[in-house]
């Protein structure tokens, strides 16, 4: 059972109320809250029990974000359903909220014993647009504080190799949740929920039939999880991975447009993956190496090389991280090393 699984029952178990209604009005006002709860999405200890029309939901692949244990939910007014995409991130009405939940086990051999959850991140989608309310959580756990202008929390675990790790984890100020959520026209986006993403455990089929998606094709489209190989192969794992981890940035249309490195799972094989592609200006970034990918050579991929530092001028991605993925890194790797070996191109 996943750790708030547990929490859920048994709070579940012990509530001697029902909470209050979602607050609609304050969702789509123009204030913003000091404390979460004055929302009632969420209850119970650290908000691990959703409320009334607040759904669950996973991710065949999500964002890394320091190994930190992630809890999804969404919220659509009464009356209202999400628009359903083919590509991109599926359109929630005006009245949604997106929330994320972040933290850590003591030992992540045991995930779900000595669960610390340090925040939860609110998208809220107003007439005026996304809003994103990032809240950090009392020691009790009994409610979350605004904090607009970010947070670093010394953060210790045992990580599954048995052996200790800290960070300083970052809750970003809202500028910089707007440097991963940018919408290209000057306000936020949203980059998790594509139809592609969240097809799995039948929930695309649940939030139809409660009304929620306002359709739902047949064939909807299913992206790979990252680390399972049942999913899929080496390549169509590691090209999952790069669309949730740097394609909201690495796109036609992203803030990474101009280098020319479009890594969204639409892009065909080529020089714009970075398969023989030289950067346009990478600086100390390169690392002294010639491609971004070097076919048959991961030691030699400036995208490998920038996924394993750690100097802010040179780590990729630039925002939400203080480790390195090591498991994303060994499966880009591994997809590198595959691929077959051509003469490359003259400068």
């Amino acid at each position: 059972m996943r750790p708030f699984a547990a929490l859920a029952a048994w709070v579940l178990l012990v509530s001697a109320s029902p909470p209050l209604p979602v607050d609609d009005a304050l969702i789509a006002g123009d204030t913003l809250p000091v404390s979460l709860s004055e929302f009632h999405l969420l209850s119970g200890r650290y908000g691990e029990v959703p409320n009334t029309g607040v759904t669950p939901y996973r991710l065949n692949t999500p964002l890394f974000s320091d190994y930190a244990e992630k809890f999804r939910f969404f919220y659509v007014p009464p009356g209202r359903k999400i628009g359903w995409r083919d590509d991109g991130v599926l359109d929630f009405p005006v009245g949604s909220v997106l929330i994320k939940s972040f933290g850590y086990p003591a030992d992540m051999r045991q995930p779900a014993k000595g669960l610390r959850i340090l925040e939860t991140r609110l998208l809220v989608h107003r007439a005026s647009g996304w809003v994103a309310l990032p809240y950090v959580w009392n020691a009790d756990g009994g409610d979350a504080e605004l904090k607009r202008a970010g947070l670093r929390i010394d953060v210790r675990w045992t990580h599954l190799d048995g052996k200790p790790r800290a960070i300083s984890y970052a809750i970003p100020n809202v500028n910089q949740c707007k440097g991963c959520h940018d919408d290209g026209a000057g306000g936020i986006g949203l980059i998790g929920p594509k139809a592609r993403n969240l097809n799995r455990d039948g929930q695309l089929e649940a939030a139809f039939r409660a009304g929620k998606l306002d359709r739902l094709p047949a064939n909807a489209p299913r992206l790979p999880a990252w680390d399972n190989p049942a999913s899929g192969s080496v390549a169509m794992r590691a090209r999952a991975y790069l669309d949730v981890n740097c394609a909201h940035c690495h796109n036609r249309n992203g803030p990474a447009n101009t280098s020319g490195l479009w890594l969204n799972w639409e892009q065909p094989t080529g020089p714009n993956l970075g398969i023989y592609k030289r950067p346009t200006a990478a600086g100390r970034g390169s690392g002294d190496d010639e491609f971004a990918i070097d076919p048959g050579h991961p030691e030699r991929s400036i995208m490998l090389y920038r996924m394993q530092n750690l100097d802010p001028g040179i780590a990729m991605p630039e925002l939400g991280r203080a480790s390195v993925h090591e498991e994303g890194v060994a499966l880009l790797g591994q997809w590198i090393a595959a691929m077959p070996m051509q003469d490359a191109p003259k400068p």
